[in-house]
């Protein structure tokens, strides 16, 4: 397994980028970017659905002085055109490729304890093109403008911590110019996504102090994490089991601790899947079904170049995976519930004083019940001579006697079958006369 946290970031960077069948021609496929969007602000204020901002808030403990890193990490959308009769008439005339983007915020003393630091970015935008024998492509991206805050603040209590509140917002604004056809900027989704955060996340990390996990908080902490408002994100602790100095934020729902399993090869675009079966299924395609996702996306296209070269040890490693071949450890401890078990405990020989006398297995009884027994049959045995059976030790170390009647007619019987009558010591008297 590997705990890296950039690993496990990059694998929510690129969920749902591109999913299986890989082809732009796929359903699944012409609606992109699911996960931790961001729309510019004029578009989410008529969108209801949309949001232009993700805050994510946590507690941690602090020695006095802590800082604390946040990277604040999305795509740019790169907007793929083809221009021109292109020589592979599979490549699609439109699609959204990505360009990995990460901004970073340090604050530490009053400016993370105090008013909070907040900084603003800038993304450039950019143009390439890719001649292809007489025709090209166009890569194209917009300006992208957000902000990043980061600010703690003190919590009550003989505890020295804080609630932390990171918030990551989309401040994009329109381009000055409409639309070719002259409808407005961002009239649809589309238009807009090409202004979008995609896949916003944060890898924050904290010195001089530790996170407070906010799946199973301590109870000194659990107010003040139910107080936590987490918006478009969530925050688990991150890196090895144990450790508490780095928390993941991220649109996707993972486990304290994620981990990603060694034995996959690579990306493949949609954790909810399995790796073998999806590695399967990609291997399935027809060679004009491969040909078309390799010139959907370059991503796609080295997907299936992995998956057409893996070999059967590859294969083999995604069909299960033994972790470790130690046996379990043998319980050594010894049953309770079980006298045989137990050389400390012998029913059959073992004894106690009773009014100076000794009682064992075979000793004659008188039977004295107390008031305290609720079952009022027990009262009709008061006087009744009885045999003790066994002496018997319960978890507490307390004594307790099985006696059976020395005038039943069914005593051998019910003995036959373990069925006695229990009684506390102090709730018999010892006969003169000894053992039967």
């Amino acid at each position: 397994m590997s705990f890296d946290v950039r690993q496990v970031a990059d694998s929510v960077l690129f969920e749902g980028y591109v999913l299986y069948p890989y082809r732009a021609s796929a359903q699944k496929n012409r609606s992109r970017w699911q996960f931790g969007v961001l729309m510019p602000p004029g578009y989410a204020a008529r969108d209801p659905s949309e949001t232009p901002a993700a805050r994510t808030e946590c507690v941690f403990e602090h020695s006095g002085e802590p800082a604390v890193e946040v990277a604040a990490r999305f795509l740019q959308v790169q907007r793929r055109r083809a221009i021109g009769e292109v020589p592979h008439r599979q490549v699609p005339e439109v699609w959204d490729e990505a360009v990995e983007q990460e901004v970073a915020v340090f604050a530490r003393g009053p400016g993370l304890l105090g008013e909070g630091a907040v900084r603003q970015f800038a993304i450039p935008a950019g143009e390439e093109y890719e001649a292809m024998a007489g025709a090209y492509v166009a890569r194209r991206r917009e300006r992208l403008a957000l902000s990043v805050s980061v600010q703690a603040s003190p919590l009550p209590g003989p505890w020295q911590a804080a609630r932390l509140t990171v918030s990551v917002a989309n401040q994009t604004a329109p381009p000055p110019a409409a639309a070719e056809d002259g409808s407005p900027v961002f009239a649809t989704r589309d238009e807009a996504l090409a202004f979008a955060l995609v896949a916003v996340h944060m890898i924050i990390t904290v010195s001089g102090g530790a996170f407070v996990s906010m799946t199973d908080p301590p109870e000194w902490a659990s107010q003040a994490v139910g107080d936590c408002v987490n918006a478009g994100v969530w925050p688990v602790l991150a890196g090895p089991p144990g450790s508490r100095d780095v928390v993941l934020a991220s649109p996707i729902i993972l486990p304290e601790h994620p981990e990603l399993a060694a034995e996959s090869p690579g990306e493949l675009y949609d954790g909810t899947e399995i790796d073998e079966i999806l590695t399967l299924r990609t291997l399935a395609l027809t060679d004009a079904e491969k040909d078309e996702a390799r010139a959907t996306d370059p991503r796609a296209a080295a997907l299936i170049d992995r998956v057409d070269a893996m070999d059967p040890r590859a294969m083999e490693r995604l069909h299960g995976t033994i972790r470790a071949l130690r046996p379990p450890a043998a319980d050594t401890r010894v049953p309770w519930w079980d006298p045989e078990q137990d050389a400390s405990v012998s029913p059959a020989t073992d004894a106690i004083t009773v009014a100076g006398q000794r009682v064992a297995r075979g000793s004659l009884v008188t039977l004295r019940p107390g008031a305290r027994r609720a079952d009022a049959q027990d009262m009709f045995l008061a006087g009744r001579r009885a045999v003790v059976e066994a002496v018997l030790t319960d978890v507490d170390d307390a004594s307790y006697l099985a006696v059976s009647l020395a005038d039943d007619p069914a005593a051998d019987l019910q003995a036959a079958h373990g069925r006695f009558l229990y009684f506390a010591p102090e709730e018999i008297e010892p006969c003169g006369g000894g053992d039967r």
